[in-house]
């Protein structure tokens, strides 16, 4: 046998034999009378012979950070245990030092067992007649701590940490297989990621946060000796306590253990000493609910993120794992909202409707072609305290449920259950769509009549003879119209006439296909395939929606017919830095955060409709002819750019809407009462959704390029 062999194979025998002396060693430091800790001959030899998991493939929770669109702005944290990994060579080495002289000062030497350790805690035990000093090493800790990190269930994770001698053994042969494989740079490494310090900081990258608000690279001596003191007793050696001298005995306790070990000059451990624990204490955020106060409207958005990410089978097969995965996974996820386009929506929004008002105002806004939510505002508090909040205008809860105003944390742009609001002639855009699709040219003409009687079956205020009769808005919209004129003055005699042209279902059908789902039980039954064919008061915006699915429905329009789902994220990457990705039903491989995009009709029906939709805003349009007059027609001189889109009412003006898209945004903003829809409006109030789609698609694309709409081609137009 060569020397070298001879080596190894001693080093081998010993480390066998420490581990093994030293596990019968600790079931009596544990336990002294072997017998009362239930440690039999078969359950010491299983325990022994268990060789442990890869504790590589181990990973303890970590925080998932979320920002805003630059990839800067902190929007807020997810977590159970605040931790962020850091490899070894970005942790100080005063605090890799600091932990070894607290926690096992012959960490170096031992083989993941301390033979020495455990002999002489054996003896002070006996001594003491009970457990009063332990022999566990920086691994056997780091093998502990694995353990319950990986542990599939509660039972598991007890059994990882409870003070029995089975366990012990265990963990010591563990730890010795661990030094086998694993350096002391790598253990030490996962010990810091490991190791919960107290005040919700599990890691040292939190606790370096959370104590002293920097970097674990940046800890100072007398910093890493604070941290590392708190290993042993968290609560108890807490500085963030109102009494500091235990901690500052502990940590004066490291700082002595330091110099013994020559880490420390005999002259700096003195000066260290003598100074005060010095906290800059940071409380990280948690949830949506904990966003910063200048960010707190930022609440809606960041509650449509989790409604997005937990419906993605890419985090898990239910709600529960994903959500899971969101607090553990530590992701770092860079959302699509964009703080300055963000900052003007909130201003439009707010300086037309108060905080306190019953009725709540807001706007999404999304990217053509890709979906991206760019803004998320509404005049309201993001908070979960409602005990200061207005009385609730629903008569029938008055006293018992509080109003939606100031605060609220109710998804009301969209992204929850909520079932939404009424949206008025806004629909009458998927109506336009379906006969454009069906091949019927932009100026097909209908003398419009003030009043039809439609096809439909009739019922309540609209009832002639059984079937279905609505009139237009004004007598001013009598006469011949055309798409154009239909669309930008909002015939409603027009726009029912061409709805049994093409077919109320082929109307709803593409309502569907550009993103809207149906909440209500009145609409699902509207909607159900036996029953939309009768829909007919569909294309004039009777059923519930929200902002977050008009716009991106329109966004579909101005992107020529290439629909995006609205998606709330630019990337989502890994803690190692790589994308998040899922595998498709076609077995492609495919990023969690690209667009789920289709094309929902040709590039010519779109082009078709947008021209149409640039008469409501007074804007021209490349082909036909407005009629003269339009419903908001200072969108485009406010505007300043090609714009279009479309006003909605509803009866008795009970909501307001106006969507509007330049080829670069759509925007979809309301007005209503989400507590009582019948607490209309008013007229008054109609114009708000106008001014703020307008105003915020000014300043957003304020110094802009300004892009032109593409022309519908002659054959979508008709012949004159």
């Amino acid at each position: 046998m060569s020397q070298s062999s001879a080596a190894s194979s001693s080093r081998s025998a010993t480390m066998v034999r420490a581990g093994l002396i030293a596990g019968v060693a600790l079931a009596a430091v544990a336990f002294p009378v072997v017998g009362t800790g239930g440690l039999g001959a078969k359950a010491f030899s299983a325990a022994v012979g268990d060789h442990p998991q890869d504790l590589r493939q181990v990973h303890p929770a970590q925080t998932t950070y979320v920002y805003a669109a630059d990839g800067r702005t902190l929007l807020t944290m997810f977590y159970e245990e605040h931790r962020k990994y850091v490899p070894i060579t970005q942790i100080s080495p005063y605090m890799q030092q600091a932990i070894v002289a607290a926690e096992d000062s012959r960490f170096y030497q031992h083989h993941g067992v301390d033979a020495k350790g455990v002999l002489r805690a054996f003896v002070v035990n006996q001594q003491a007649g009970g457990v009063s000093q332990g022999a566990s090493t920086l691994t056997m800790q780091f093998v502990r701590m694995a353990m319950r990190d990986g542990a599939q269930s509660p039972k598991e994770a007890l059994e990882a940490t409870q003070q029995t001698s089975v366990r012990k053994v265990r963990e010591m042969e563990m730890a010795v297989n661990v030094e086998k494989e694993m350096t002391k740079s790598e253990i030490l490494e996962r010990y810091l990621n490991s190791a919960y310090f107290g005040h919700r900081a599990y890691g040292i990258y939190a606790a370096a946060e959370i104590f002293f608000s920097k970097k674990p690279a940046d800890l100072t001596p007398l910093e890493a000796a604070t941290l590392a003191g708190l290993v042993k007793a968290p609560t108890e050696y807490d500085p963030a306590s109102s009494d500091q001298r235990e901690a500052t005995d502990r940590r004066n306790y490291v700082l002595e253990r330091m110099r013994v070990m020559g880490y420390l000059s005999p002259q700096n451990a003195a000066g260290f000493k003598s100074q005060p624990i010095t906290l800059r204490l940071t409380t990280p955020p948690n949830d949506c609910v904990s966003i910063d106060k200048q960010y707190n409207s930022w609440g809606f958005f960041c509650d449509y993120l989790k409604a997005w990410w937990s419906k993605q089978p890419a985090f898990g097969d239910n709600y529960s794992e994903r959500l899971d995965k969101l607090r553990r996974g530590g992701y770092n996820i860079v959302t699509s909202i964009d703080p300055r386009v963000q900052k003007i929506a909130e201003e439009q929004v707010s300086s037309r409707e108060s905080t306190d008002s019953p009725f709540a105002h807001g706007i999404v806004v999304v990217e053509p072609g890709t979906g991206r939510v760019k803004a998320m505002a509404v005049n309201r508090i993001y908070s979960l305290d409602q005990s200061q909040n207005g009385p609730n205008s629903n008569s029938a809860l008055q006293g018992k449920v509080p109003g939606n105003y100031p605060n609220t944390v109710v998804p009301l742009l969209g992204g929850g259950d909520l079932p939404g609001y009424q949206a008025g002639s806004t629909f009458k855009m998927f109506t336009m769509l379906a006969a454009l699709k069906a091949g019927m040219p932009l100026n097909t003409e209908y003398n419009a009549p003030n009043r039809i009687v439609s096809i439909y079956p009739g019922g309540g205020g609209a009832d002639c003879g059984g079937l279905w009769c609505p009139s237009n808005a004004s007598g001013a919209m009598t006469g011949l119209q055309t798409m154009w004129s239909g669309f930008g003055k909002s015939v409603n005699t027009y726009f029912v006439w061409l709805e049994q042209k093409v077919g109320a279902d082929k109307a709803v059908a593409m309502a569907e296909e550009l993103g809207l789902t149906w909440r209500t039980d009145v609409d699902q039954r509207q909607a159900a395939p036996q029953k939309r064919k009768e829909w007919g008061a569909f294309t004039l915006g009777v059923s519930d929606v929200n902002p977050l699915e008009m716009a991106g429905a329109y966004a579909a329009v101005a992107a020529d017919g290439r629909y995006c789902e609205p998606l709330p994220v630019m990337s989502v990457s890994n803690p190692d830095g790589t994308p998040t990705t899922y595998r498709a039903a076609d077995g492609n491989i495919i990023p969690v955060a690209k667009g789920r995009c289709h094309q929902a009709f040709s590039p010519d029906v779109a082009r078709a409709a947008t021209d149409a939709a640039r008469c409501p805003t007074g804007d021209r349009p490349a082909r036909g002819s407005c009629g003269g007059w339009s419903t908001a027609d200072s969108v485009h001189g406010t505007v300043g750019r090609p714009v279009a889109g479309k006003t909605g009412t509803t009866d008795s003006t009970r909501s307001a809407w106006f969507v509007g898209f330049t080829p670069e945004l759509a925007a979809a903003s309301f007005i209503s009462d989400p507590d009582n829809p019948n607490n209309a409006v008013g007229d008054g109030q109609s114009n708000k959704p106008v001014d703020t789609v307008a105003n915020t698609l000014k300043n957003a694309l304020k110094n802009q390029p300004v892009r032109q709409f593409s022309a519908p081609s002659d054959a979508i137009v008709g012949s004159s």
